[in-house]
């Protein structure tokens, strides 16, 4: 089913870069999101946790 596709990857050149940029982007962004979760002040998540919780 992939042979089509992998036949005409295989003729472009330097593609062999693409699967290491995308999995570069994918890790750098869920390392970024995790340092960004990891370093918010615990303060401001229990405000906004509160929010639906508020009568108007």
């Amino acid at each position: 089913m992939f042979e089509p596709i992998k036949h005409n990857l295989e003729t472009i050149a330097g593609v062999q870069i693409y699967p290491i940029l995308s999995l570069l982007i994918f890790f750098l962004f869920f390392v970024g999101l995790g340092l960004w979760v990891f370093s918010y002040k615990k303060d401001t998540i229990n405000e906004l946790s509160n929010i639906p919780l508020k009568d108007q």
